[in-house]
Formats: structure tokens, C-alpha cells, sequence
């Protein structure tokens, strides 16, 4: 992850938090007090974020002293103690909430996606994000993804293209827009186009798409669209996919499977720090 990217993350959480200040903590702790505590798993859960965790207590307060436990990509059991932090009392109260919520949802997308992961196993198929992330959250949520096993597909509109249907309408048919891509993007970019049906399989690989988006198809045409495209483009299923269709959806033969509850719909794990 890009750390300027993810303090500024953390920055604006702690601002939105604090405010101008912590008025129970100024009111309760006496200036100067140290404290130890601990980050411990309160459930069963993979773990994403610890290191973020530890930069939120650090941005507040750089001789914070924090020691990560556990790694990112492990499981943690119900119990477990994750991390140790000692400090400034006031401070490690005032980064509490920030680093709890950061660590929480990463943590969740983490676990989300191992799930999603093992249904797949033994297949080819690959569990690839989409760019329907937590605004401001987009850079964590989609680590969190990678420490549950799964890929990223395409960070931000910067870095692929992604013709859907919108830009087909606009740009005149799928053809159209295809062929105004190839012209337009640097040859390091593939060209993904979103498809709905086979006669739109079969124009966009004429056209010359790299990747095919097959959009909410049953599983009948994914399979037929797999065998029509022949290995000629990378195939993308999309739509209806959750933990009791992705299997078979797996099985079809398409080689991603995008899913958009990585990072929209999963639930945030439950830590808690306390001081010791």
C-alpha cells in the first residue's frame, strides 16, 4: 500500500473524530498518565490491517510504542491478543475508535473474501474485487481483499478500461467502442468489455476485446459464452454471484468472478482494545 496515501486515510479520521478535542478524556485522565494496552479478538476471523492499526496510534503520537502479534493473512481465534500498545493514555484513547474501525472492516473484507475464496477452491476461477468500495476506504479494502486470497480488479477508472454499457450506448455499439479504445489507450492497458449476451460475445471478441465482462448470465450461457470465446479473451463473470452460486458459477469455466460484497456488504469483526 502507498503509506502517504494511507496517512492521509488516517489524518482525516482522526480529524472527523477529534474534533477539538476529547472532551471525556481531558475531563477524566490526568495529563501524563502512560498506559498499556492490547487489541484481542473478540470472534474468529482473518486478519487484515494490523499495521494500520499501529500507524493510527503513531500518527497521534510517534513515540507510541506498538507491536503487531499477529500477521495480515493469518487467522486469529476468538481471545487472541493481535497487538501491544503503550503510551500516552490520552493519546491511545483518542486513536482508539479511528484504529478500531480501520482495523474492524479490514479485517471483515479479509474474511469475506477467504469465504468466497474456498467455495472456489479447485477450480480455475480467480475472486476478484469491483471499484463498489467505501469511499475514502478504497486502498484498505482492497488490500483486505488480497489478504483473503482473492485479486483486485482494476484500482480506480485510471487503470484499465472497462467498457460498459453506458459507453457502448454513448459510443455507438460495442464495435464502436472497442475499436475507439485501441486507438485511444496506450497498448499496456487491456480492453475489457461488459457483455450480455452471446451475439455481444461474439461481436466483442471480433472486435478485438481482451477481456469479457459476462454480465448477471445463468449459468447455461457462461458456460456457452466459455466455450464460444475458446481461450481468444479472458472471461469475467458478474452478477447474482454470492457464497451459494459462486461455485457453480466457478464451474462454468469462466476464469474471474468478480464480486462486488468484497467490499460493499461485508461485516465488520468484532476487537476490542483494552488497557492491561
Amino acid at each position: 500500500m502507498n503509506q502517504l496515501a494511507v496517512d492521509r486515510i488516517i489524518k482525516n479520521a482522526l480529524i472527523e473524530d477529534i474534533g477539538t478535542g476529547d472532551v471525556t478524556t481531558a475531563a477524566t485522565i490526568q495529563p501524563g498518565t502512560s498506559a498499556r494496552a492490547q487489541l484481542v479478538a473478540k470472534e474468529d476471523f482473518l486478519l487484515a490491517g494490523i499495521d494500520v492499526a499501529g500507524r493510527v496510534f503513531r500518527q497521534l503520537d510517534a513515540s507510541t510504542a506498538y507491536e503487531a502479534l499477529i500477521q495480515d493473512g493469518q487467522s486469529v481465534k476468538r481471545g487472541e491478543v493481535m497487538a501491544w500498545i503503550k503510551g500516552d493514555a490520552a493519546m491511545l484513547l483518542q486513536a482508539e475508535r479511528v484504529a478500531l474501525n480501520l482495523l474492524q472492516r479490514m479485517c471483515g473484507a479479509a474474511t469475506l473474501t477467504a469465504q468466497f475464496v474456498a467455495a472456489v477452491e479447485g477450480t480455475e476461477a480467480i475472486i476478484v474485487d469491483t471499484r463498489k468500495t467505501t469511499p475514502g476506504l478504497r486502498m484498505l479494502e482492497k488490500y483486505a481483499v488480497r489478504m483473503g486470497g482473492g485479486g483486485n480488479h482494476r484500482m480506480a477508472l485510471y487503470d484499465g478500461v472497462l467498457i460498459k454499457e453506458n459507453h457502448v450506448a454513448a459510443a455507438g455499439g460495442i464495435s464502436a467502442a472497442i475499436s475507439r479504445a485501441r486507438r485511444n489507450v496506450p497498448h499496456t492497458l487491456k480492453v475489457e468489455c461488459e457483455v450480455r449476451d452471446l451475439e455481444e460475445v461474439a461481436e466483442a471478441l471480433d472486435a478485438g476485446a481482451d477481456i469479457l465482462l459476462l454480465d448477471n448470465m445463468d449459468l447455461s450461457q457462461l458456460r456457452a459464452a466459455v466455450e464460444l470465446v475458446d481461450g481468444r479473451a479472458v472471461t469475467e463473470a458478474s452478477g447474482g454471484v454470492n457464497l451459494d452460486t459462486v461455485r457453480e458459477i466457478a464451474e462454468t469455466g469462466v476464469r474471474l468472478i468478480s464480486v462486488g460484497a468484497l467490499t460493499h456488504s461485508y461485516r465488520s469483526v468484532d476487537i476490542s482494545m483494552l488497557f492491561a
